[in-house]
């Protein structure tokens, strides 16, 4: 982190100094802890350098110049939503600065930060990750800008992109650097993107194929008769001269023909390896970013291509051109083995925030300080989420032992421990070590989803290791309670009634959340998410086996509006069923599209990537302009006295006046409700009494004394999961009263 401790560790340079946008905190949720221990333990001297001032180059030379590489990222979080709210508005904090200081980091700071380390040091090499890079290594919708943008690697003008879990790239890389060998020789590491001349390929025995050829865009066209030797028409309209010269090419067509089908029989195995050594020698073409820039079908087809070559069993590499040159990437990487992962987690972490910041409180460290991070990846293929861009869709499970130390760690070193892990955990609660039940299926398999539209027969979902796993932490001396806080996929769980009872029985503290996200079948379809009839049948078990324990729990649901496929009466359906269901959330989320999401692809396009795409298929409706968005927000809290007005306005637009009166069959009721006004020191100020909702015109500016609702984007990675939320939703005042105001 600075000079002076180089001095003491008796270093005059540093092999490789990271540069990150979030405050140092050595800790394995956190992207620069984890690689620079990583790289530590492989012998190399590693400098960082966290949330550097952009405005100049001269905080990027407070470590010298690195002997290998910069290595750049923007944090845990991409630095756009890091920064600005699903309305495009900028964020009061941040949680992974120093007392939530916001203003810490640039906008796009992976481009930002690349730029600066090259102007520090022009001739040294820069290498980009994380999730903001990985999640825009080809030309993607950018929301904010509201246009498709290139690459962030032409921008960057980085030397190499690694993308994934980039540990194994990031180890060879290296090594291969400190070795001597040139940056722009290195090309065939899994998990990286480079720029190359227009049309490279490794070598002569690569093959390139056109996305179009195997994704047609547009018209369909029929299919020509597979036995003909010569163009039907040109059979059908030679006559006279014409015909016998048809007639003398057809000849010697069919002579060539027999000369080419010279055949020779090979053994199955064979066949096999020549079949798999073609397909690992074959780059799939994808429109070029001045082709789908403007275009909106052939966006729409480049991301559909794109996803169906995510598995890294059976993914071949991509090009996209960009301008006078090409952006290559590479399969992705091959998913760690456990004991690599043990080998990531169970290096000697601090567990501490630096102690340069001395006294001050960073939210993202409070949030996860006491929690465990136990596998990576998620099959689950929600359009609106990136984790399985970022992770991938095969789950990289962490041993029992390596988890148990780690609690063990956090008992013994973690200040302010009390004998209660806040979560164990990853992108998803209920997934660890589950995984098709057939390798070569796995490998081979072109599915989006192993859940959707239901669970795959080919995917295990056997939770006794997880059953397992939670009875040995609980029996760890020391710990008082594991808490579950990850969010739970309940249409696993269900699967599995045993797991169930276990995690209500010992590890919900009261509430439990969970994401159906929506009601309708419609939405749910575009989000690639369960019906609702799975949460019922989850909530059914939830209830019954917390009675059986003799506690008093509830689910905090978590839902979206304005996602794409959602209509005005869709969200009116989803408002009917909170009121049905006594549901009054208190925090919601709008829909935020991120970089390379498929949802994304459906906002920007209107078309639904996940069918063939043309000019004629299926429209996606999509919730673009702020009013309509704020509707269906306000819909997600109908009961709220600030958004009586904007929910009244909607349903008038619609015509559903049927929804707006006093019985309990209506949404809300015809007349303004009544709002607290602002006190003073917590007084009431004068003779104070209530007032009505705010008019239109003021709509969205709460009085002061409310707590602020803001959109909250999905995290992107398991270091952006709380550990103890707040309760997102609660009961109505109606409700019967106890020890917990909750019904």
């Amino acid at each position: 982190m600075s000079r002076a401790e180089m001095d003491v560790l008796g270093w005059d340079s540093c092999d490789v100094i990271l540069i990150t946008g979030d405050a140092y905190i050595d800790h394995p949720s956190f992207g620069m802890a984890l690689v620079g221990r990583l790289l530590e333990q492989q012998g190399f001297r590693v400098g960082i350098i966290s949330q550097p001032d952009w405005h100049s180059a001269d905080a990027f030379r407070a470590l010298g110049r690195p002997n290998l590489y910069f290595g750049i990222t923007a944090g845990n979080m991409d630095s756009m939503v890091n920064r600005y709210t699903a309305d495009r508005k900028i964020r009061s904090d941040d949680a992974y600065t120093p007392d939530g200081e916001p203003g810490k980091r640039p906008d796009r700071a992976v481009v930002v930060y690349a730029q600066r380390a090259r102007e520090a040091y022009a001739d040294t090499t820069v290498v980009i990750g994380s999730i903001e890079a990985s999640l825009r290594r080809i030309a993607h919708y950018d929301y904010w800008s509201d246009k498709v943008k290139r690459s962030v690697l032409p921008d960057s003008k980085a030397d190499i992109l690694l993308f994934g879990n980039a540990e194994r790239a990031l180890v060879d890389l290296t090594h291969r650097l400190a070795a001597g060998e040139p940056i722009k020789a290195i090309r065939d590491l899994r998990g990286t993107a480079f720029m190359t001349p227009p049309n490279w390929l490794p070598d002569e025995d690569w093959a390139e194929i056109n996305s179009i050829k195997l994704d047609t865009p547009g018209k369909v066209e029929g299919h020509t008769n597979p036995y003909e030797m010569i163009p039907e028409k040109e059979a059908k309209c030679a006559t006279g001269e014409a015909g016998n010269q048809a007639a003398g090419d057809a000849d010697t067509i069919a002579a060539d023909v027999v000369k080419q089908q010279a055949v020779r029989i090979m053994s199955r195995e064979e066949r096999q390896l020549m079949l798999r050594d073609k397909h690992n020698k074959t780059v799939i073409r994808l429109p070029s970013f001045e082709a789908i820039k403007d275009d909106l079908v052939m966006y729409a087809h480049a991301s559909r291509v794109f996803h169906l070559e995510a598995n890294p069993g059976n993914a071949k590499a991509l090009s996209q051109g960009h301008g006078e040159r090409d952006v290559w990437i590479n399969p992705p990487p091959l998913p760690l083995a456990m004991d690599e992962m043990d080998g990531v987690f169970d290096r000697q972490y601090a567990r501490a925030p630096h102690p340069s910041y001395g006294k001050a409180r960073i939210p993202a460290w409070e949030m996860i300080r006491f929690s465990i991070n136990i596998m990576r990846g998620c099959f689950g293929g929600c359009t609106f989420c990136s984790i399985t861009e970022h992770e991938g869709r095969i789950i990289q499970s962490r041993s029992e032992p390596s988890i148990l130390r780690e609690i063990e760690e956090i008992r013994d070193k973690t200040k302010g421990f009390t004998g209660t892990i806040s979560d164990l955990g990853g992108p998803t609660a209920n997934m660890y070590r589950l995984a098709c039940k057939d390798k070569k299926i796995e490998e081979t398999c072109r599915r989006l989803s192993c859940v959707y539209p239901s669970i795959c027969s080919n995917l295990g979902t056997d939770h006794s290791k997880l059953i397992s796993l939670y009875r040995k932490a609980r029996a760890v001396p020391g710990v008082k309670k594991i808490l579950i806080s990850s969010g739970l996929r309940y249409d696993l769980a269900v699967r599995s009634p045993e797991y169930v009872k276990e995690l209500v029985t010992h590890h919900v503290g009261g509430l439990l959340k969970i994401a159906p996200e929506h009601t309708e079948a419609g939405t749910l379809s575009k989000m690639m998410k369960p019906g609702i009839g799975a949460y019922d049948e989850f909530k059914a078990m939830f209830h019954k086996y917390s009675k059986e324990a003799g506690k008093e729990q509830y689910l905090i649901p978590y839902f979206i509006a304005a996602h794409p496929g959602t209509t005005d009466e869709d969200m009116v359906n989803l408002a009917l069923w909170l009121k049905k269901n006594d549901f009054k959330l208190d925090q919601v989320q709008t829909f935020m599209p991120t970089p390379m999401a498929l949802a994304t692809t459906m906002y920007h396009s209107r078309k639904n990537p996940l069918k063939k795409v043309s000019q004629d298929s299926e429209v996606v409706e999509t919730a673009r302009s702020g009013k309509i968005r704020k509707f269906h927000k306000a819909l997600l809290r109908y009961h709220a006295p600030e958004n009586w007005e904007v929910v009244r306005e909607g349903l008038l637009r619609m015509g559903r006046n049927d929804l707006i009166g006093s019985s309990e069959k209506h949404l809300i009721s015809s007349r303004p409700p009544l709002l607290p006004l602002p006190v003073a020191s917590g007084k009431p100020a004068g003779n104070a009494t209530r007032g009505v909702a705010p008019k239109m015109n003021t709509y969205g500016k709460k009085p002061a004394t409310q707590a602020s609702v803001k959109p909250a984007a999905r995290p992107a990675s398991k270091a952006l999961t709380p550990s103890a939320r707040p309760a997102l939703a609660y009961r109505s005042a109606k409700a019967a009263p106890s020890k917990t105001g909750r019904k």
